[in-house]
């Protein structure tokens, strides 16, 4: 079991989005977040100029889901962020960790950098900018066990300033309860037992469909609300034009976060499978450029895509 534990933020500017110094009781490190239009302010602290770790976040136009982040060390970081200043255009914030004390040299930073990028690249919740992965240096056991305990106040502080790209994702275990009773009536009167959606329509355009619906046997980047996170059972996928129809469905195997966005990745069990193209029809203009839930015992039994509403799905 995890134990409690308290960090103090400091906002030296009164503004909540802007600089915070972040400290804990007998922790050897500082921490600096702060958001890039306020790095001239930042680089004239005392902070700046100690050895420590940093990494800059952002995102690209092309991929809004997961942040891209780089990864980077120095004995001084002023310099070498100024220098990320004038050639990284992609971050829009920072978040640095600094050595109070003579506790960390070079090695040590070195190590905490080759950690966090391998930490990084094996949980794939971001994209990583850095183009090359340092060889971890030889630390001595009581070196590395000094180093290990400084990372992990990095990892404790990093999910309370909004980054979350080092935690394992924790899946949602979809509900498999009385499964096999609502497939084999799907096409039937629901029975007493069932009530609620249980399935989630997405647009899907081709490539996306062809991708990642048939071929990754998942879905994501999807928002969804936490009151329908544990009764999402199945997914069905409406392809846009030219098919503009719902044509296949799976069966929901886990949902795990995406990206830092609050969207959500489903993964399948299984294959998806075909069913008789429900096509858009006389549906509403626009009706389908979004989610809808509805219930699988009605997906199966409805003969076109206005259905849904007219019975009440949204």
């Amino acid at each position: 079991m995890s134990s409690p534990y308290t960090i103090r933020i400091f906002v030296p500017d009164g503004d909540p989005e802007g600089i915070r110094i972040i400290d804990r009781m007998n922790w050897t490190g500082t921490g600096i977040v702060f958001p890039r239009n306020k790095w001239d302010e930042v680089k004239q602290r005392n902070e700046m100029g100690k050895i420590g770790i940093y990494i800059l976040v952002g995102y690209q136009e092309n991929d809004s889901d997961l942040p891209r982040i780089y990864i980077g060390q120095a004995d001084g970081i002023k310099s070498r962020i100024e220098s990320h200043v004038n050639k990284k255009e992609f971050w829009d914030w920072a978040v640095c960790f600094v050595s109070n004390s003579s506790g960390l040299n070079r090695a040590h930073v070195t190590w905490l950098e080759c950690v966090l990028i391998k930490r990084a690249k094996q949980i794939k919740r971001c994209h990583l900018d850095n183009s090359n992965e340092p060889q971890e240096p030889s630390l001595s056991e009581a070196e590395k066990a000094d180093t290990q305990g400084f990372l992990n106040e990095i990892l404790q502080i990093l999910p309370l300033v909004g980054l979350r790209v080092f935690e394992p994702v924790k899946a949602i275990k979809v509900n498999k309860s009385s499964e096999k009773q609502l497939v084999s009536s799907a096409i039937n009167k629901p029975p007493p037992w069932y009530s609620g959606e249980d399935t989630i329509i997405v647009p899907a355009q081709k490539d996306g469909f062809d991708e990642c619906f048939m071929g990754e046997k998942c879905w994501h980047a999807i928002r969804i609300s936490s009151g329908m996170l544990e009764r999402i059972k199945y997914i069905a996928a409406y392809q846009t034009a030219p098919v503009s129809a719902i044509t296949h469905y799976a069966e929901v195997d886990s949902i795990e976060p995406y990206g830092d966005t609050g969207k959500y990745k489903l993964n399948f069990k299984g294959d998806p499978q075909a069913i008789k193209p429900i096509p858009y029809g006389d549906a509403t203009k626009g009706f389908m450029q979004g989610i809808r839930y509805t219930h699988l015992t009605k997906l199966l039994k409805i003969q076109k895509i206005s259905e849904l509403y007219a019975s009440g799905d949204i």
